[in-house]
């Protein structure tokens, strides 16, 4: 059941990035450290301890960051690109489609700071968007893993992966609860609960916000399925028709616009294998604000008493 998830401890998913890229680069002499001014926000500290000379900071100048790690892996390098997701993919977008994406080079496009949870910022830093920007890139891999150990795990794991990847995660501390040490398989959807009434598919922090919501709709009496969708392309198709065949209906919950992330993708799929009805939660086609984290996601209908709304009205929906 959903309510036996347990929480491990809380903590910052851009920090399992730093324990990944150190574990990463001691397993393969190639993993290469970038960043653009931002070391600390990205803790690469150990990284360069470690490897003071496999580390080059670009300083604030992402443009050419990508340019330099493309070119590094002409010479067999695995570069790890490190900054902001705002600056990650919209300042350099050009850049990632035509240096990265069309030649199909082996860079590792790391984004931290994404979404409302980055907070105080404010809506130019919150990239909302960013998921749709790189998921239609041809080629391009995108993976939005749901806490510490997943990103630690999904963070070694894209070194032995060929070609370019977009891996994004977050700022502040969040409930790990996914288990240690564990193996990440790209293109695999992890089932965390197995339900009949509905499926709840999320990805990034909104998956502990749907084990929560689980939780409520269980003590309502519904059997949930939940599923973490934690990359985004290629898309786990056979776990998506599988799951919707199940139970007929499904909610998609994403830190990230509703138009072209996570939600879309498995619309798509459902559309072309079996409609269901399906309800979205994610930012409707708008920027962000200042503000603390938890207090934003409620604002804009990304908390839990959303979730479980979503899913009683889809469910009714179902049932005519």
């Amino acid at each position: 059941m959903v309510k036996d998830i347990q929480v491990l401890n809380e903590k910052e998913t851009r920090g399992g990035f730093g324990e990944g890229i150190l574990e990463a680069g001691k397993r393969n002499p190639n993993v290469i450290a970038l960043t653009a001014d931002l070391l600390g926000s990205m803790k690469l500290q150990a990284f360069i301890k470690e490897f003071p000379d496999r580390f080059v900071q670009c300083g604030i100048a992402e443009a050419n960051m990508i340019g330099v790690a493309a070119g590094m892996t002409i010479g067999g390098k695995i570069p790890y690109t490190t900054t902001f997701a705002n600056f990650s993919t919209g300042r350099v977008y050009d850049q990632i489609r035509q240096s990265v994406a069309y030649s199909g080079k082996n860079v590792k496009i790391c984004a931290s700071h994404a979404g409302l949870t980055l907070g105080e910022d404010g809506a130019t830093h919150q990239i909302l968007e960013d998921i749709g920007m790189m998921k239609m890139l041809p080629g391009m891999t995108v993976i939005v893993p749901c806490d510490f150990n997943q990103t630690k795990a999904a963070t070694i794991a894209i070194a032995d992966y060929e070609g370019p990847v977009y891996l994004r995660f977050g700022r502040p501390k969040w409930p790990n609860f996914t288990p240690e040490n564990q193996e990440f398989q790209i293109g695999k959807a992890q089932v965390l609960n197995e339900g009949t009434d509905i499926t709840l598919f999320a990805c990034g922090h909104l998956v502990w916000k749907c084990i929560e919501a689980g939780r409520i709709l269980e003590e309502k009496g519904y059997s949930v399925e939940l599923i973490n969708i934690h990359t985004i392309k290629p898309l786990d198709e056979e776990a998506i028709i599988k799951s919707i065949k199940k139970t007929g209906c499904a909610v998609t919950a994403e830190e990230h616009n509703v138009l072209g992330g996570l939600g879309d993708s498995v619309a798509q799929v459902a559309a072309r294998n079996f409609p269901i009805p399906i309800e979205y939660i994610g930012t409707n086609d708008t920027f962000g604000e200042s503000g603390k984290p938890t207090e934003l996601l409620t604002k804009y209908g990304l908390d839990t008493p959303q979730i479980v709304a979503a899913a009683e009205k889809v469910i009714a929906r179902k049932k005519g």
